[in-house]
């Protein structure tokens, strides 16, 4: 699969959301949409602006975007976009927020951006090459136990309480005096990096995570469910990432032990 002119494309994207975001940073009062969660006006200019592009140079791609939904379309392709992942970090003027792009094929994600604009980090994934950060290859770390692991997630407010349950006996298992809370798309940017070891998160949407998978496993780490399974356009949106996969076996079975 020749996803060259894809890769070009995605990255033009990035760098109009970027340019759409950066001058609402710490300037622009947020709004709640009808689901309670926060959204700006730099959500919505950086979502309209890459839709144009996509409308105008790949019209038979779907596209599935947070702030105006689903285009269909007829080619089998479908570009995801999130503008700002963790717009609740960005109205705290905190820049570990990201912009998520993701093309998915047959509903299987191949190639993912994370972009965070105001550091000016962005990293690529895509299928059969390594991650890159901002041009040059990182690496996930070796784990070589779970409770030496650094277990992160957004939020525990984002889990229910059966959820909950299973997340802390997933972090009680891991170096807890560490684990790190906040940071939505940040962690596996950072997981892929090689400076987390896990992220633990439920109930995220398709323009959540599609971009990950491509990014955490080109850097050698694993992206799946809570059941171990790949994640593809139809799942849940339980999502675990490992940087070391060898630990896959001692999370699943960590998470299981919760009542």
């Amino acid at each position: 699969m020749d996803l060259r002119n894809d890769i070009a494309l995605a990255q033009r994207l990035a760098d109009l959301a970027g340019a759409a975001i950066k001058p609402h940073f710490r300037t622009v009062p947020g709004e709640r949409k009808d689901d309670a969660t926060p959204v700006t006006e730099a959500d919505r200019a950086a979502e309209e602006a890459m839709r144009r592009i996509l409308t105008a140079e790949v019209p038979r791609d779907g596209v599935a975007g947070e702030e105006f939904g689903t285009t269909p379309g007829e080619s089998g392709r479908q570009w995801v976009l999130d503008p700002i992942d963790g717009t609740t970090g960005f109205l705290a003027g905190r820049p570990i927020f990201g912009t998520l792009i993701a093309l998915l094929v047959d509903g299987w994600p191949v190639l993912g951006i994370i972009d965070q604009p105001i550091l000016g980090e962005r990293w690529l994934g895509v299928t059969g090459r390594p991650t890159t950060l901002n041009g040059q290859p990182v690496t996930t770390r070796p784990c070589r136990e779970l409770s030496d692991a650094t277990l992160a997630t957004t939020g525990p407010h984002y889990f229910d309480a059966h959820q909950g349950e299973h997340f802390m006996a997933l972090a009680a298992r891991t170096d807890h005096k560490r684990m790190v809370m906040g940071g939505d798309c940040y962690n596996y940017a950072m997981l892929a990096s090689g400076h987390l070891d896990v992220v633990c998160e439920a109930g995220l949407k398709l323009h959540d995570f599609a971009a990950l998978v491509p990014i955490v496993e080109g850097a050698g780490g694993l992206v799946c469910d809570w059941n171990g399974e790949p994640l593809h356009a139809a799942s849940a949106g339980d999502v675990l990432a490992l940087g070391d996969p060898a630990r896959l076996e001692d999370v699943i079975e960590a998470l299981a032990s919760g009542h």
